[in-house]
């Protein structure tokens, strides 16, 4: 078979690294890809942009491509997989209609609220007037989220109501262009966040080993909301116990809704949790895998990826399981200077041709100029481990990311590291 991965950036890298690895795949084509990419064996980049749904489905048809693998958002929101379906192409992912879920905040709420899914108390407003009066009228800590994609970035937790209110005000006037044109407040809740990543079809899925990532850039979860900073996998607060929690009241509960409003699920399916006191909360929806999650998931990952994408998208998913690496996983990512406001491009990336068994380094914002690596985005490189324990995959990223020289680069140094986890 032949797989096409369609986005540029370390979750892509991760797929078509994974993809590769597969006997039922002949080549691994990646569009655009980046420059760890073109490095892989039986992977090669095609210069196609991810949003470029016309020419990504001629690129499909010339290539004679078995099955595709959307990996970013922005095209499942603008219907490729309806446009590949529609050309007799096999595309992996939700309809445009049901990828609503992660393309607008106000319909997820919509959604969660009609099938009794649990979730933060929330209101929508597109008037600031309408906005200040609620803040005023709910005192306390909460958080203000773009309607639309924004990258992650369209988020801000505020603990008052002045910084609450400037950031209302900042995305209503414009900040994130039309994706802020519509806003959701909603209260913050407090307790431990997760990832939860199904691939499903319908009604059956399979589950991917539990995850959590760090948003904030700085070190104890300081500064700006970002795409990701790193991750690891499993989940610290996620036991067996609370597992079947998750799945009984969020993950099947959605696979019912959507069937219920009409929409034929398949693909990948991310509900971003709040473990409150009271149980679960869906923070919110993503319709693909999570970035950085990806990495150390698919490090983890012993089962076909090409043969479960495929049974998914021929409706032969029910009975499938998942052979999981029991060893945990953790991912580092290093992002570039001025990341997330107004990050750097261009520099030169040293050290990446290091020989280190213990890490992967996944490429996620870089691209090769006469044989050089430069850094061409905010989250530039995800250095990726396996360990015993949890602590011993850290040991491993740490010391390949001291191997790495980008001026100015950033990077956290507690990643893994909770109050209810290993203690700094």
């Amino acid at each position: 078979m032949k797989i096409l991965i369609v986005g540029s950036g370390g979750r892509e890298h991760a797929l078509a690294w994974k993809a590769a690895q597969s006997p039922l795949a002949s080549e691994v084509l990646v569009a655009p890809g980046n420059a760890g990419t073109a490095r892989e064996p039986k992977i090669r980049n095609c210069p196609v942009a991810a949003t470029d749904i016309a020419a990504l489905i001629d690129l499909a048809r010339r290539e004679r491509v078995d099955l595709t693998i959307v990996g970013p958002e922005a095209p499942l929101v603008a219907g490729i997989v309806d446009r590949f379906t529609e050309e007799g192409l096999a595309c992996l992912g939700p309809t445009a209609a049901a990828a609503r879920l992660e393309g607008s905040k106000s319909f997820a709420k919509a959604f969660l609220a009609r099938h009794g899914i649990p979730t933060a108390r929330h209101e929508t407003f597109s008037d600031q007037a309408a906005a200040a009066r609620y803040l005023k009228d709910h005192p306390g800590a909460h958080v203000v989220k773009a309607d639309g994609l924004a990258s992650g970035k369209g988020v801000v937790v505020a603990e008052d109501e002045a910084t609450a209110l400037a950031a209302a005000t900042a995305m209503l006037n414009g900040e994130f262009g039309e994706a802020g044109r519509r806003i959701v407040i909603e209260e913050r809740l407090i307790g431990v966040e997760a990832s939860f990543i199904v691939l499903a079809c319908g009604l059956d899925y399979v589950a991917f080993p539990t995850s959590e990532d760090h948003k904030r850039r700085d070190d104890g979860d300081r500064g700006p909301n970002t795409g990701g900073m790193g991750a690891f996998s499993p989940a610290s607060a996620v036991d067996a116990a609370l597992e079947i929690v998750i799945r009984r009241e969020i993950i099947e509960p959605t696979l019912r809704g959507l069937k219920a409003d009409g929409h034929h699920y398949c693909g990948f399916l991310y509900a971003g949790l709040m473990l409150t006191a009271d149980g679960p909360r869906v923070l919110e929806y993503n319709c693909r895998f999570g970035d950085p999650e990806t990495q150390p998931i698919m490090m983890r990952l012993r089962s076909d990826l090409v043969a479960l994408t495929q049974a998914a998208v021929h409706g032969r998913l029910g009975g499938e399981t998942l052979e999981i690496d029991p060893r945990p996983a953790l991912c580092v990512v290093l992002a570039a200077p001025g990341y997330p406001a107004d990050p750097r491009t261009g520099d030169m990336i040293a050290g990446l041709d290091a020989a280190d068994p213990q890490t992967k380094v996944f490429h996620a914002g870089t691209r090769e100029l006469d044989g050089q690596v430069l850094s061409s985005g905010g989250r530039v490189l995800g250095v990726t481990s396996l360990g015993a324990t949890l602590e011993e995959a850290r040991e491993h990223v740490y010391r390949r990311l001291g191997t790495i020289a980008l001026d100015g680069a950033l990077y956290r140094h507690d990643i893994g590291r909770r109050p209810y986890g290993v203690k700094p």
